[in-house]
């Protein structure tokens, strides 16, 4: 192959994305935290987590570190899922402002 030719792009290539690739682009884009997708794999995830800390603090027998993770765990869950809520509001609350205020200029 001479210098002057452009390689074709091929699936081994960079500039041919994988599923896995396009699938992280889409989740970090900026405002993909509502996304069901996402909210489903956190959800997966933490309820992932939590078995694994109960499968533990049954096999230490109780260890108190364990249910203070446990308890760590749910909260962090309890509030992503605030946080979530509370997002969604404010969406919400934004886009009937813009349609209140385009019906006031019309």
């Amino acid at each position: 192959m001479s210098e002057t030719e452009t390689p074709v792009p091929t699936a081994e290539s960079p500039d041919a994305e994988s599923g896995l690739e396009t699938f992280f682009n889409n989740i970090l884009k900026p405002g993909s935290s509502l996304n069901t997708s996402f909210l489903a794999i956190v959800d997966g995830t933490f309820a992932s987590l939590f078995v694994i800390l109960a499968i533990l603090a049954f096999l230490t027998s109780g260890n108190l570190h364990i249910f203070a993770l446990i308890l760590i765990e749910l909260g962090l869950w309890a509030s992503v899922k605030w946080f979530v809520s509370e997002l969604k509001k404010a969406r919400a609350e934004v886009a009937k402002e813009t349609e209140a205020e385009e019906k006031k200029d019309q």
